[in-house]
């Protein structure tokens, strides 16, 4: 059924041993969820927060370090942050409130605190997030969320991004190649017109081919859902080690309610 499963999101994911690696992939998709709501139930314009975000970022790094992941990979999963640091860097300049000189810049108090506070959560949720993808395999993560009682209909659906990902991204490859070999270089109207009609066709194909896949299971007997192998239940200690993440950063949320 077309090429290897998500390749392209396999190369996320970085083979290893640890602790992490060894956790079922329901526990960390909890444990990255329950850290994230932490973090982003820390009030933003509290005196203590910088010094809770700090502390997150402690939790998280050495997470990392027992995960094996590195800093390159760390950074690299930062990528999509970028929509958040846009709307962190203009929210001082577009919030209203007592004004404060920032590099020679009057800025709003209210809106540095609150840019500053979305972008340090966005960071530390995505840094999380990178830490579950680089240590659990595509596959793992659609049991896991499975296991989860997450609607069989959506699970199917990431199932088949991941298995078609490459698929799809080779036929665009193929489309690219064919464009350049008949000398189409883009740049200007012609060029957006050739690529409207380009992503026009990869829809087409794209559909044709899920038709053609989903008639396909059907005369193999598909019923809307798909076979599932035996879970066997996470042991207690496993429990202790993958909720280990978000209990501390609520120890660092705590704390800081508490004291200041």
């Amino acid at each position: 059924m077309g090429a290897g499963p998500g390749g392209t999101l396999l190369a996320r994911y970085v083979p290893g041993t640890s602790a992490v690696h060894r956790l079922e992939p329901h526990l960390k998709l909890v444990s990255v969820l329950a850290f994230a709501l932490v973090v982003v139930a820390t009030p933003v314009h509290a005196p203590w927060a910088p010094a809770a975000y700090a502390g997150y970022l402690l939790a998280v790094l050495t997470a990392a370090a027992v995960a094996g992941v590195s800093p390159a990979r760390l950074a690299r999963g930062l990528v999509v942050e970028v929509p958040f640091v846009a709307f962190a860097v203009l929210l001082p300049f577009v919030a209203a409130g007592p004004q404060v000189e920032v590099l020679g810049l009057s800025v709003s108090r209210t809106g540095l605190a609150a840019g500053g506070g979305l972008l340090a959560k966005a960071t530390l949720s995505i840094l999380a997030a990178t830490i579950l993808s680089a240590t659990t395999e595509p596959r793992a993560l659609l049991r896991g969320l499975e296991r989860l009682r997450l609607p069989q209909v959506l699970v199917q659906i990431l199932m088949f991004m991941i298995r078609y990902a490459d698929v799809v991204g080779g036929e665009l490859h193929r489309m690219r190649v064919a464009r350049e070999s008949r000398g189409f270089h883009g740049g200007g109207l012609r060029g957006l017109r050739v690529m409207a009609a380009t992503a026009g066709s990869l829809f087409v194909r794209s559909y044709e081919r899920g038709e053609r896949v989903h008639l396909a299971m059907l005369s193999r007997g598909y019923t809307g859902r798909l076979p599932t192998g035996a879970v066997s239940a996470a042991a207690p200690g496993a429990w202790a080690v993958a909720l280990s993440l978000p209990l501390a950063a609520a120890a660092v949320l705590l704390a800081g309610m508490l004291l200041g």
